[in-house]
C-alpha cells in the first residue's frame, strides 16, 4: 500500500528540501488531513517540518521539544549539527540578515499592495506571496568581505565558509556573488531572529554598512596564504 506521508519524509531526509511548488509539498501544506498525519509522525521521531508562507521551499528540523537532547547531549550546547564553526554560522546569520530581511519586507510590502488595491471588497482576492528568486537581493562577495571580512575571520576563511554554506545549500556563489540557496529562509525563525538582529549589535553594524560608500577591495593577496576554491552549485 502506498504511503504518501512515509514518501515525503523520506524524500526530504534523501533530498533536504523541496519546493513549496512540488505535488507532495504541495499536499502537505494544503491538505488538513495529510498535514496532521505528517506532523504527528514526524513528532513521534523528533523532527517537525519547517516551512513558511513566504520561503519558497520547505525541510525538516529538530523539533523544539528535542533540542536539548539533540543540541545539549555533550558538555556545551552545540549551535548546529552541520559542523559549522562559530565563523560559519556568524557569516550564515550575517547573509540571512542582508537577504532574507529585505526579502521579506519586498514580499510583504506587495502583499500588502494588493490588499490595499482591494479595499472595500471583502472577498477580493489577494495577490499572492511572491516566491520568485528575483525577491530575494544578490550580494557580491567583494562587498561581503569589505563590509564583515575582519569581524568574519578574514578572507580565507570567508572564501572556506562560502563554499560550506553553498555546498550545504544554504546560499548559491556563483561569478563572485551570492544568491539565496534553498535552505537560507528556513535556517531561523524569522519572527523570533529579526527583531533580534535589527535590535542588537549586528543590527547597528548592517546599518554601519549601508551608510558607508562602496569601498571595493584591492587586488594585491593577503599576507596569508589562501587556497579558497570556488564550489559548484549544489541546486
Amino acid at each position: 500500500m502506498h504511503d504518501d506521508t512515509a514518501t515525503l519524509v523520506t524524500r526530504l531526509l534523501a533530498q533536504r528540501w523541496l519546493p513549496r511548488t512540488d505535488t507532495q509539498a504541495r499536499k502537505a501544506l494544503l491538505d488538513e488531513t495529510f498535514r496532521e498525519d505528517l506532523d504527528r509522525r514526524l513528532e513521534a521521531v523528533g523532527l517537525e517540518l519547517r516551512e513558511h508562507p513566504y520561503a519558497a521551499y520547505i525541510g525538516l528540523a529538530v523539533a523544539r521539544k528535542s533540542e536539548r537532547a539533540v543540541f545539549g547531549g555533550s558538555d556545551s550546547w552545540i549551535s548546529n549539527t552541520l559542523q559549522l564553526d562559530r565563523d560559519g554560522v556568524a557569516l550564515l546569520v550575517v547573509i540571512w540578515a542582508l537577504i532574507v530581511l529585505p526579502k521579506r519586507q519586498r514580499q510583504v510590502e506587495r502583499q500588502d499592495a494588493a490588499s490595499a488595491a482591494s479595499q472595500g471588497q471583502m472577498f477580493a482576492e489577494e495577490k499572492p506571496i511572491p516566491h520568485d528568486p528575483t525577491v530575494s537581493p544578490v550580494i557580491a562577495e567583494r562587498t561581503l568581505l569589505a563590509d564583515f571580512g575582519d569581524k568574519l575571520g578574514g578572507k580565507t576563511r570567508v572564501g572556506f565558509n562560502l563554499g560550506t554554506l553553498n555546498r550545504l545549500g544554504f546560499i548559491v556563489r556563483r561569478k563572485g556573488e551570492v544568491a539565496e540557496g534553498p535552505l537560507l529562509d528556513l535556517a531561523f525563525d524569522y519572527e523570533r531572529t529579526a527583531r533580534r538582529i535589527l535590535d542588537g549589535a549586528l543590527g547597528d553594524l548592517l546599518a554601519e554598512a549601508a551608510a558607508r560608500p562602496a569601498q571595493p577591495l584591492p587586488d594585491e593577496p593577503d599576507d596569508e596564504p589562501t587556497d579558497e576554491i570556488e564550489e559548484p552549485t549544489d541546486v
